[in-house]
């Protein structure tokens, strides 16, 4: 190379230089390709362009330099120090002990050399810890060694994969995506970015979008491991719970129970699939009357996923038929303040008014009728409870048991004068109080109200046969 090509390539070294301290790197960049080009065997262009790459983030490009900068010059201890420093920064900490070792070999007291050696040795601790976290499934842990070591190894993808892998596992989906989103725009091909995305897809449940990402992570590294598991996993997963919603459609819902308790065994880790999964189950469950299990099982989907109305929904309608209205109003009350439409209001006022007849005195029951008895059968309940319970027919009885039987007495003339009044059924049963009492009695006199069903003195009479406690009834 003649001497014309030197002074032309120290002309652009110059310029480069200039640029640099500017802070206008791709410039200097420029000048230090011209500068290579003109003279490709002088180390100290490939330290500067190395130094100017590692400004603009292109650490794998300025390695590169590095290393052919020592090669020209293994003294070149600039040229070490730099390829040390990418190294570090790629996350390769072990080889960038290496480098710094090297520098302290020709400069036993070189500061930056013997820092850099330290920050290296963090990152090895770092990467030990991460490794013990992971198998131990402490991924928050995890999670703070990989930003700890990504502040020495910047440009890590690997730290960056395995923190997003964790965030992942973590339930932190957004955050996940968001980190392997950055290295896909960089490198559209890393399979383990591609693996970590479609995790994300699966834990959110988008079963078919995260296939598709298993499935283009394998086509990169067709022995990636995790991508064939987790591949296997949505497949199955996916197949189990459709073959579930089939049973459950087709009313089989003894086989559509079992289907969803055999899904529930492939991925204990996927948290929202697997709380839908309970919610069906409790559905079905609901629908072979296993109202306790149901219940259960929604609590389940709840503790996985508290924001999934539907299991909240199911929940409170298993209450409901369990007559446990509390339980039932605080799950709606929930509901409507999440999701406030004229439905979910319309369900919690309807608990609310089941707790608050539940609250009070059930005349269907003291009668033993149902709630759609005729009035003839209202009347027919009430002339063999009235009888059961006069006081005259427990004359013989200990004060207690005639206690007992005169309020029995009185809650079923109670119960007929409400039941056998129109007006006062249709309040009763819309929930209304029929007056401050809550019952409608007033000045109420359950003897009267026998004298006008039964007609008036000499009527009918209690008369004793053998012994006391044993009655007939004569009616004239």
């Amino acid at each position: 190379m003649g001497a014309v090509d030197r002074s032309e390539a120290e002309i652009f070294k110059e310029k480069g230089n200039a640029c640099y301290v500017k802070k206008d790197y791709s410039e200097a960049l420029s000048y230090y390709t011209k500068a290579i080009d003109a003279c490709p065997s002088n180390s100290s262009y490939y330290g500067n362009r190395a130094a100017t790459l590692m400004m603009l983030g292109r650490f794998r490009e300025a390695l590169e330099d590095s290393q052919q900068a020592v090669r020209l010059d293994t003294l070149f201890m600039k040229g070490h120090l730099r390829e040390g420093k990418c190294h570090l920064s790629l996350g390769n900490a072990m080889a960038a002990n290496r480098c710094f070792q090297k520098v302290l070999e020709l400069e036993p007291t070189n500061a930056q050399a013997l820092l850099e050696r330290k920050n290296a040795a963090a990152v090895l601790e770092y990467e030990k810890m991460a490794e013990f976290g992971f198998e131990k499934r402490d991924f928050r842990k995890v999670v703070y060694c990989m930003d700890r070591a990504l502040d020495f190894a910047v440009a890590c993808h690997r730290f960056r994969i395995l923190k997003a892998e964790c965030l992942a596992l973590l339930g932190r989906y957004p955050d996940a995506q968001s980190v392997v989103s950055d290295i896909l725009r960089m490198d559209s091909t890393n399979a383990d970015a591609l693996y970590v995305r479609g995790l994300c897809l699966y834990y959110e449940d988008c079963i078919d979008k995260a296939v598709q990402f298993f499935i283009q992570a394998l086509r990169m590294a067709p022995d990636h491991k995790k991508a064939h598991s987790a591949c296997r996993n949505a497949k199955a997963l996916k197949a189990k719970k459709e073959e579930g919603n089939s049973a459950f459609k087709a009313r089989d819902y003894e086989a559509a129970y079992k289907i969803y308790t055999d899904a529930l065994t492939i991925d204990p880790n996927n948290i929202k699939t697997n709380a839908k999964v309970y919610c069906n189950r409790a559905t079905a469950g609901a629908k072979l009357s296993k109202l306790a299990q149901a219940i259960e099982d929604c609590c389940s989907a709840i503790k996985l996923d508290e924001s999934y109305i539907k299991a909240y929904l199911r929940r409170a309608q298993c209450y409901m038929d369990m007559e446990q209205y509390e339980e039932a109003v605080r799950d709606y009350d929930k509901v409507y303040h999440t999701e406030n439409t004229k439905e979910h209001k319309q369900l919690l006022k309807h608990a609310q008014l089941a707790l608050k007849k539940s609250k009070r005195k059930d005349y269907y029951k003291v009668l033993g009728v149902s709630k759609d008895a005729t009035e003839d059968e209202i009347k027919k309940a009430y002339r063999k409870r009235a009888l059961m319970h006069h006081p005259d027919r427990h004359s013989g009885s200990s004060a207690e048991v005639r206690k007992e039987e005169e309020q029995k007495f009185k809650e079923v003339g109670e119960a007929f004068t409400v039941l056998s009044d129109p007006k006062k059924k249709s309040r009763y049963d819309c929930g209304h109080e029929l007056d401050n009492s809550g019952t409608g009695m007033g000045d109420f006199d359950a003897n009267n109200i026998f004298k006008t069903f039964f007609g008036g003195p000499g009527n009918f009479s209690f008369e004793t046969t053998s012994g006391p406690g044993n009655y007939y009834f004569q009616f004239s």
